[in-house]
């Protein structure tokens, strides 16, 4: 635990340094979401914004209104967390699991330094994880613990369960933070109805492997989730091919989803620096 806090308090200072450097603010602007909600109804007046006007309440006929929002004090940060056994993939000292934990950590103490609530839900097929959102330091310590000690219960992954409690656990719009590396089916009607009523962000976690494996004859491939042993030829150009372009292709169909419904999306390999990476998501959320 010791160095693993270690480790977060040092990509913690890293990416400080880069935002003040190169963006010239806070994590506020990354963690606000929308900022606001609506408080009222007044009557349309000159100079106003006509994206502003509610034209359900104004089409009665009794003048044009427009909608006033006061800024949210408190922001909800909610962390989605694929710890499925997919995840265990990757060279032993840093499997993705490992860079999920580390990208869930430091978002959420820069979430919980912005006054953020943060909370979490780690998921498998089901959930193994929850912690309520809540603003403080304490509620920070206790979801870095919990990410570290966790042993899930279970080896398969269900994206769409994982999203559909999200919806059901939020009831107010918030920022929320999807990790996983997306090896699952059916979920993209989800994904569409969160990114609808929340501010979504994507963080596809891939292993080099999985795009490019290493040529090592015909050997034993073992599924994580099924427990199934499959042997494969790995230096047949013709299954090599297929590997890379089954993953491009599902990235892309995530990434155009993401594009869609204005959700961001960053694909991030595990063995990368992901600092530069994470600057690079917050300069365009600063901005959007």
């Amino acid at each position: 635990m010791d160095e693993f806090l270690a480790r977060i308090r040092y990509f913690d200072i890293q990416i400080r340094k880069a935002v003040n450097s190169q963006m010239r603010g806070t994590f506020r602007s990354v963690f606000k979401g929308t900022g606001l909600e609506f408080s009222d109804l007044r009557t349309y007046q000159y100079g106003d914004d006509v994206r502003a006007i509610d034209w359900n309440v104004s089409s009665k006929g009794h003048g044009t209104f427009v909608k006033v929002f006061r800024e949210e004090k408190d922001q909800t940060v909610f962390f989605v967390v694929d710890v499925s056994a997919s995840q265990q993939v990757g060279p032993r000292q840093r499997l993705k699991l490992d860079t999920t934990r580390d990208v869930t950590g430091v978002l959420a103490m820069s979430a919980i330094r912005e006054a953020s609530h943060v909370g979490m839900y780690c998921f498998s097929d089901q959930k193994e994880c929850y912690i309520k959102p809540a603003s403080t330091m304490k509620t920070g310590y206790q979801l870095l613990t919990s990410l570290l000690a966790l042993e899930p219960q279970s080896t398969r992954t269900n994206i769409a369960d994982a999203l559909l409690f999200t919806l059901n656990i939020l009831k107010r719009r918030s920022v929320v933070i999807l990790l996983s590396d997306f090896i699952d089916t059916g979920y993209e009607h989800n994904l569409k109805a969160l990114a609808r009523k929340h501010d979504l962000v994507v963080v596809h976690l891939y292993d080099r492997r999985e795009v490019n494996l290493p040529r090592l004859g015909i050997i034993p491939v073992h599924d994580a989730e099924t427990g199934r042993v499959s042997w494969v030829n790995t230096s047949s150009m013709a299954f090599r091919n297929q590997l890379r372009e089954s993953f491009q292709t599902n990235q892309r169909q995530l990434e155009r989803l993401c594009r869609q419904y204005n959700a961001n999306y960053l694909a991030l390999e595990s063995q990368e620096d992901f600092i530069p990476r994470l600057v690079d998501l917050f300069r365009v959320r600063k901005y959007q």
